[in-house]
């Protein structure tokens, strides 16, 4: 957080949170571990400050993925509380104002912090904390922990934990520095127990999860000498196997580590809406998109086909089929490639 603008917003968004009274806390349409990590952390951060907060998620994110299931969400509502416009809103782990699944707009009477990593954020907030080079957003709460003087208690440090071990894909991803080690190292002396909280986001997993890697796997191609790696999970093999669409996760992590591959994805079918123009059904897909060495930006392609997110972590909701996907992958990489190259 070195530029001065990033110092400035940081000291505004503390000042307001050590005078504020009312905060209402939204993070993105189907939260990862680091939006909920950042929800939680920040909820009882608040709340140990005496604060009135409420975190605020729709209705329909229920059941969380089986993963997160074991965060104390006790102070949660699926509906906007009636007093929301006199509330600060906290955006946490959110990029665009738009992946707010609650409509919730921004407006002359609506105060909103933004805190985030992503280095695309469209900067929506009345004030804005966007520090690309943090490794996770929780990173940035446990940053506004320390300033506000606040102890960590056990839920704090596991909801801490949890955005920083998965948003660093377990400490091996390009955006772990020494910060994200540091920070790792006062949530185990706080409590974290590193082994129980790896059990419960990489093991004790559904028989249904191996089945559905299984089929995603048998169909895994690759194209111009390995360069892409993608693989496809239809709604079909939902249905086969009985699997939650969050079942996915983690498919991705074996397409990246296929040698020579610069780019993985992984295109999940999320459901049928019509027909399209030759009579065949129209399908709408999530495309998650991983980088491998950072010779290529995903986030650039996302943001090409209507998504965003990180340098080498993405995605993007398509309808384009299955031919045409890979079409638009190859050429979007072809011309990063070809422009690196000059």
């Amino acid at each position: 957080m070195g530029s001065n603008g990033a110092v400035a917003a940081r000291e505004r968004v503390l000042e307001e949170i050590r005078t504020g009274s009312g905060f209402c806390l939204v993070t993105h349409e189907h939260p990862d571990g680091d939006a909920l990590g950042s929800l939680v952390a920040m909820h009882r951060i608040l709340t140990a400050l005496g604060k009135d907060s409420v975190m605020l998620m729709a209705a329909d994110e229920f059941p969380l993925p089986y993963e997160y299931r074991f965060f104390d969400l006790q102070g949660l509502s699926t509906v906007p509380p009636t007093d929301l416009p006199a509330r600060t809103i906290i955006y946490l782990d959110c990029g665009n104002i738009d992946r707010n699944p609650l409509g919730i707009v921004k407006g002359d009477d609506v105060h909103i912090l933004n805190i985030d990593h992503h280095h695309d954020n469209t900067r929506f907030g009345t004030v804005d904390l966007v520090d690309d080079e943090a490794a996770c957003t929780t990173e940035i709460v446990w940053d506004l922990m320390r300033a506000l003087g606040v102890e960590p208690d056990q839920d704090i440090a596991d909801a801490l934990y949890v955005g920083l071990v998965t948003d660093t894909g377990r400490f091996m991803y390009e955006n772990t520095g020494p910060r994200a080690h540091v920070m790792a190292a006062e949530l185990i002396e706080a409590g974290v127990d590193t082994h129980a909280i790896y059990r419960r986001l990489y093991e004790d997993m559904p028989y249904a999860k191996l089945e559905l890697l299984g089929r995603a796997l048998a169909r895994v191609e690759r194209h111009d000498g390995g360069t892409l790696t993608v693989a496809r999970v239809t709604r079909e093999d939902f249905d086969a196997v009985g699997a939650e669409d969050s079942y996915t996760e983690g498919i991705i992590d074996h397409l990246r580590s296929v040698e020579h591959t610069k780019v993985a994805a992984l295109a999940r079918e999320v459901e049928s809406i019509g027909v399209a123009g030759d009579g065949a059904a129209a399908i709408r897909k999530k495309v998650s998109l991983r980088s491998t060495d950072g010779e290529v930006d995903v986030s650039a392609i996302a943001r090409a086909g209507g998504g965003g997110g990180h340098r080498q972590a993405a995605g993007f909701t398509t309808q384009l089929g299955d031919d045409e996907l890979v079409a638009f992958l190859r050429e979007q990489i072809a011309a990063q490639l070809a422009l690196s190259s000059t």
